[in-house]
């Protein structure tokens, strides 16, 4: 019997290994028989992903990675669909736009202002007492086939009694009649500063809400509309997430914004999160909401606030979800909005003490940052201070970037490279290309932004939408501009020399949004050992041509190795959808982004 023993128990040990050794490799996802764009250095290309514990385990050819299957394993057939790495959106508002993407009618995509008009009547007929009709951002006159805005009247027309709210990028909004009455604006309503409430021969406001050039009036105008119940926040921000997950958005940098107050407005996503309901990766920035007050603001949070992922934000299966830094405002004095319908504004002389007070407090705590920047004429002073800001106490890797950075000259490029500085582009120029000619001319355009010369430079590119109030959230809007250099109006604007290839402008929104926050070195690319962040396309991204770039989604999203939202071949693989509240959403009846 001792002998049986000593013969069995080695037997059993070797099994109970060989077990194991099998559970720690069996894939628990498996997609096969797909176009596999890995965007690693070599542009390999694969058939298929095997997938465990949120990370990549190894990628090939179908016939290899399907004999990696077990019993728990879940095979999905992609059935020659193109696959590339997840979206990183390194530059929008979606803490802010989650919480109001139920109230919100969407234009963005519409392409008649007929339709338009059409559906603002329609939701203006379903809009309780009490409540408004919102448009907010993502549209413009030149993507409409009428090639104009709507007027007051047409406004006035589809909405009759029902107080409505139209936002036209950072420009102008209008208010029906029923608005002006429901906040009380009429005659003795005088301008704020940086605004301008049109008034009409008899003085009575028209309804035309004008920023010269602050978008101040029209966003502190936005703030004093009814928001949604928790329970309503709760689900307006799982729908909005699940909506950028259709278009492909697996990681998203939050850049704060106006009316985003920390930490009382970011109490949604804390719930989600912890709850482990977030479906994308969302490292965000504190931006300061007090003008003159903001060093009181970063010098508290620098005291009360854990910057960086908090150990290993993957566990529990969770995603990521934490402060990265300051920004994208630091200060208001330094807030050069851009609106192309007016002249360029000039930043108050005590910018540069303000913005100095800040960045300095931020550099001695190793706190990141990020800085709104249009202009040239602003980069050129912001970039004075932080010189001197790193004379003083040295900048010495620290993570930092300037947004947008439209007009930067070549001098300051040099200087934005030897600081160590990096940039996040966004494609507000797809909306803003006729606006910006008009005023600044056709050959300033060419090379606005001037993405080839950063690339040239070596300098780290990061690309975003700046969605959802200005331009777009949909990110195949930005691929389809930076392979054309062609606005949504249809405006081909930009110098040959300064439009992507497919392959570059999406590993902008890949890798380089990544490689911005120095997150590179696990995501980005469909590798192993990399996060498990990937999209199977509607269609083929590299073979359509320029204009169904357009209307691309995702077919099947995947973050942390779970399949977050599914359609088409793959219908039903993502849990459901819930029903938005409340019941009049717009959401319910058009969705967000449009195609019609």
């Amino acid at each position: 019997m001792k002998i049986l023993q000593q013969l069995i128990i080695p037997i059993l040990a070797l099994f109970c290994l060989s077990i194991n050794a099998q559970t720690k490799t069996s894939p628990t996802l498996i997609v096969f028989n797909a176009k596999v764009h890995t965007l690693d250095n070599e542009n390999t290309l694969a058939e298929a992903i095997a997938i465990q514990d949120g990370k990549i385990i190894k990628v090939g050819s179908s016939n290899a990675i399907l004999k990696l299957k077990s019993k728990n394993t879940k095979l999905v057939n992609a059935e020659g669909k193109t696959i590339v790495p997840g979206i990183f959106d390194s530059h929008m508002h979606v803490i802010r736009g989650g919480r109001f993407y139920n109230t919100e009618l969407r234009w963005d995509g519409v392409r008649t202002l007929k339709r338009a008009l059409t559906m603002l009547k329609e939701q203006a007929q379903r809009t309780p007492e009490g409540q408004w009709v919102r448009v907010v951002g993502g549209w413009n006159a030149y993507q409409f086939e009428e090639k104009r805005l709507p007027t007051l009247e047409e406004i006035n027309e589809a909405t009759g009694n029902v107080p409505t709210f139209i936002l036209h990028l950072y420009g102008h909004a209008y208010l029906n009649k029923a608005g002006l009455t429901a906040l009380h604006i009429d005659a003795a309503t005088p301008n704020p500063k940086g605004g301008l409430i049109q008034k009409d021969e008899l003085g009575n406001p028209t309804g035309l809400l004008v920023a010269e050039p602050n978008a101040y009036l029209l966003y502190a105008t936005l703030a004093k509309l009814p928001e949604l119940t928790k329970e309503e926040k709760i689900n307006s921000t799982k729908l909005f997430m699940s909506e950028m997950n259709r278009l492909g958005v697996t990681s998203i940098m939050d850049a704060g914004g106006g009316f985003q107050n920390y930490p009382d407005d970011y109490g949604i996503t804390d719930l989600l999160d912890k709850q482990g309901q977030l479906t994308v990766r969302l490292p965000f920035y504190l931006f300061a909401q007090k003008p003159g007050n903001e060093l009181i603001d970063y010098s508290k949070w620098i005291n009360e606030v854990e910057i960086g992922p908090h150990d290993d934000d993957h566990h529990n299966g969770k995603l990521e979800y934490y402060v990265q830094g300051g920004g994208e405002n630091l200060v208001a004095s330094a807030a050069d909005f851009e609106n192309f319908d007016q002249p360029r504004p000039d930043l108050s002389p005590e910018m540069e003490t303000q913005l100095k007070g800040v960045i300095g407090t931020l550099v001695k705590n190793r706190w990141p940052f990020r800085l709104h920047a249009t202009y040239n004429e602003s980069i050129t002073r912001f970039l004075n201070v932080i010189e001197a800001v790193n004379v003083e106490t040295p900048l010495n890797g620290l993570l930092w970037f300037f947004d947008h950075a439209e007009t930067v000259s070549d001098e300051n490029l040099v200087r934005i490279k030897s600081l160590g500085g990096s940039i996040a582009i966004q494609h507000r120029m797809a909306f803003q290309a006729e606006s910006f000619i008009k005023r600044y001319g056709k050959k300033a355009a060419e090379n606005t932004p001037p993405i080839k010369k950063m690339l040239d430079l070596g300098i780290t590119v990061g690309m975003g939408s700046d969605g959802t109030r200005v331009s777009t959230y949909n990110p195949w809007v930005g691929l389809y501009w930076l392979t054309t250099g062609t606005s949504i109006g249809g405006t081909k604007y930009q110098a040959k020399a300064n439009i992507l290839d497919r392959t570059t402008a999406l590993k902008l929104y890949t890798q380089g949004s990544a490689k911005l926050v120095r997150l590179d070195a696990n995501r980005g690319m469909i590798k192993e050992n990399y996060l498990a962040d990937f999209i199977v396309l509607s269609d083929d991204y590299f073979s359509v041509t320029d204009n169904k770039i357009l209307d691309i989604t995702a077919d099947l999203t995947v973050v942390d190795g779970k399949i977050v939202y599914s359609d088409g071949l793959f219908e039903g693989l993502a849990n459901p959808l819930p029903k938005a509240i409340p019941d009049w959403s717009p959401v319910n009846f058009y969705g967000g982004y449009q195609k019609q």
